[in-house]
């Protein structure tokens, strides 16, 4: 039997890069980071941000290197405080030029007073991209506000056209551009005699972005406070890099299935295609800390004329990475071996993914190791007990003995909906969608053009992900998550 005509998503070949979003889950690394940019230096892709808390713990930068935007290498503290930087660092831009590696910052205090002076931006050179990065001027090279822009949040983007460095920047509702000089630490004069040019689109707040695409530049800000609910990214086009830049869409706001808010986004591009993904960091669902924020990627994609389409932040985990960094578990033994989420036959046992998904597709592989129980995949789950296991949602579940089970669970209560069987083997794996739609709750088994079980029951209206033991061993892989089409 095994996966038949299953139609499960595979990874795409290693070195294509060619991914929906980062298909070994979100976050793809460990820890709480925030404000990230982004680089690709001599095939691998480096992604800097900043280790989240208040100012006062901002004071270093972390950088991660990889070549498959699966497998990260950490290289800790690659920027330190200099001599003119307090605390409340943020907002790294990382570029390269003649043979030398910048990161450009910005910082909310200095030594000489310990009030708010309105902000800094400070650039960092090194010899290579791990660093260490050493402060270039030994002050910063935008300490004043211009045009009523507070300097904050610089991206760093050289144009292919003439080769020309520019530094977008901005805070407290407007945004400026200045250019730069070879040596990428002064700030050169435009031609009409000015160093800072305003560009403020409507609706920015900070976190000025540019990206080149096809010949067109997408200037790219976050709209409303970091702790506001609608802290989102927007974009506009323009042929000319000055703009003028006029907002056509948000493009990446919060989506209560998966994260509460977003922001501060920078762009990752796999060299010689169109392929381009968006970084950026949110705060998962369970979190009440407002400096807990994670870094994740999603797919950018374009539209014929150009336009970007909203990004869709999708739920998945092959484990290809050898980790399961956003699950909790709640009983069991469970690790990931050979690219499957394993759980040992210790009685009951669950492992949870913060969502809260109501209409929803959901799929996994699941194979059956040992025992007689029946693993399975759980949604719409909600009061989760984590001393107890006991829990509301649904279960769909299979059994060694090919028996497909629809049910759920209130508080300790479990009751059988619907019932099926096929022929099954012991250690195979098979794919297992459910997919639920209001009250209509249909469950697939390998054959994705079929439901095996078809039943209506509107008990449970939204809630967390998961997968289940209870009396058995078992291995769980290429979980997704998603909204319906």
């Amino acid at each position: 039997m095994g996966l038949g005509n299953s139609k499960v998503a595979r990874p795409s070949p290693e070195g294509s890069l060619d991914y929906t979003t980062s298909e070994a889950g979100n976050p793809f690394v460990e820890g709480w980071y925030s404000e990230p940019g982004s680089a690709t230096y001599d095939g691998l892709f480096w992604v800097y941000a900043v280790r989240t808390g208040d100012v006062e713990a901002q004071t270093c930068i972390d950088a991660f290197s990889t070549s498959d935007l699966i497998h990260w290498d950490k290289h800790p503290s690659v920027l330190t405080p200099t001599n003119w930087v307090k605390k409340g660092i943020r907002s790294p831009t990382p570029i390269s030029r003649n043979g030398k590696y910048y990161i450009y910052f910005s910082t909310i205090y200095t030594h000489e007073d310990d009030t708010d002076t309105g902000g800094g931006i400070g650039v960092a050179m090194a010899d290579k991209p791990q660093g260490p990065y050493v402060d270039a001027i030994g002050k910063p090279i935008i300490s004043e506000n211009h045009n009523g822009a507070q300097p904050s949040d610089p991206d760093v983007f050289i144009d292919n056209a003439d080769g020309q460095a520019y530094m977008y920047y901005g805070g407290r509702s407007h945004a400026n551009v200045v250019t730069l000089n070879e040596d990428m630490i002064s700030i050169r004069t435009f031609d009409e005699g000015t160093k800072f040019k305003e560009i403020t689109p409507k609706g920015y707040v900070g976190g000025s972005r540019i990206l080149k695409r096809n010949g067109i530049y997408y200037f790219m800000w976050s709209e409303h406070h970091c702790n506001n609910p609608d802290y989102s990214v927007s974009y506009a086009m323009a042929n000319n890099l000055l703009g003028p830049f006029n907002p056509i869409a948000k493009i990446l706001q919060p989506d209560g299935a998966v994260t509460k808010r977003v922001g501060r986004s920078s762009m990752i591009h796999v060299p010689n295609t169109d392929i381009w993904y968006i970084l950026y960091h949110r705060q998962p669902l369970s979190e009440t800390d407002k400096h807990h924020c994670i870094i994740a990627y999603d797919r950018i994609y374009f539209n014929e004329d150009n336009t970007i389409r909203p990004i869709c932040m999708l739920v998945k985990d092959n484990f290809a990475d050898g980790r399961m960094l956003d699950w909790t578990t709640y009983g069991g033994q469970w690790s990931v071996e050979e690219q499957r989420l394993t759980v040992q036959n210790a009685g009951s046992g669950m492992a949870m993914l913060d969502t809260n998904f109501s209409d929803l597709v959901f799929d996994a592989t699941i194979a059956t190791t040992s025992g007689n129980g029946h693993p399975g995949l759980l949604f719409r789950v909600t009061e989760l007990s984590a001393e107890t296991r006991k829990y509301k949602g649904y279960k769909a579940a299979i059994s060694p003995t090919g028996v497909i089970t629809l049910g759920k669970a209130d508080l300790g209560i479990f009751t059988d909906l619907a019932q099926t069987k096929m022929d099954m083997v012991t250690g195979e794996e098979y794919h297992v969608r459910v997919v639920a739609i209001g009250s209509e709750i249909k469950v697939y088994v390998n054959d994705m053009d079929k439901a095996r079980i078809t039943f209506i029951d509107n008990s449970f209206t939204t809630g967390a992900n998961g997968v289940r033991v209870f009396n058995s061993a078992a291995k769980f892989g290429f979980v997704s998550v998603a909204r319906p089409s």
